[in-house]
């Protein structure tokens, strides 16, 4: 196989690689577009409207002891 025949070979493989590629990105253009469009028929897309809580959901911390145990900390670390 000669020089010329190897790099005709080369360019026809890279040519058949990305029509591969650019095929299959048009096709998962094209599913992503039809997924969109049945999404919204059915209504997924739509958020419900969610719950205010009553409680707060952080817990109530005792400031005092927050402020006892950082002075614990800092003393130990003396």
């Amino acid at each position: 196989m000669t020089i010329a025949e190897m790099l005709n070979q080369s360019l026809i493989l890279t040519l058949l690689g990305m029509g591969v590629v650019f095929s299959f990105l048009v096709i998962l253009i094209c599913f992503m577009n039809l997924l969109r469009v049945v999404v919204h028929a059915f209504g997924w897309d739509k958020e419900e409207p969610k719950a205010e809580a009553t409680v707060s959901a952080a817990p109530a911390v005792d400031q005092k002891a927050v402020v006892a145990a950082i002075a614990t900390a800092l003393h130990e670390k003396k």
